[in-house]
């Protein structure tokens, strides 16, 4: 609700919010002149749901977006991550516990999946050939001959912002 003598327009009339919260528009009108300035228990209660319904999904896309575009985002995993390169280097899976920051690309293509309903298969797959291109191939400069990724046996996976 807007504080002051400011008045709703279009789809936040006075009038829908009171319904919204099944309040009075009286009530609601008061709110906004400052006539009540302390809701009661259970309306502050509606009031605290109402909002974070509206504005959480609007925050997270915000940082969904900034991670795919600017920011990149951070996994942190303990796995068990092994390699497969030309015959004779090949690294026995181990035990690992990684934290690294992987390029907006990655983050797009993680947020994009998890959005379209992907499989946890399909995010661990996502994730392993991001960990081959930014840990083992350190983006280019290093095991350019790495084959594949193995990433099993997974104690925690967590995706940061």
């Amino acid at each position: 609700m807007a504080r002051g003598n400011r008045t709703f327009h279009g789809p936040k009339s006075a009038k829908a919010v009171a319904q919204m919260l099944r309040i009075s528009q009286r009530t609601v009108e008061r709110y906004v002149k400052d006539q009540i300035k302390k809701p009661r228990p259970d309306l502050a209660a509606r009031l605290e749901r109402e909002v974070k319904k509206r504005w959480q999904p609007q925050i997270r896309a915000r940082a969904r977006q900034q991670a795919a575009t600017t920011g990149g985002i951070v996994i942190d995993t303990r796995a068990r991550i092994g390699y497969t390169a030309p015959i004779g280097s090949t690294d026995e899976d181990r035990l690992r516990h990684l934290t690294v920051a992987l390029p907006p690309r990655y983050a797009a293509r993680l947020l994009d999946a998890q959005e379209a309903g992907a499989t946890e298969q399909q995010l661990q797959q996502i994730a392993a050939e991001a960990l081959k291109e930014v840990y083992f191939q350190d983006g280019g400069r290093r095991a350019g001959s790495l084959e594949d990724v193995r990433f099993t046996d997974i104690e925690h996976l967590e995706f940061e912002l």
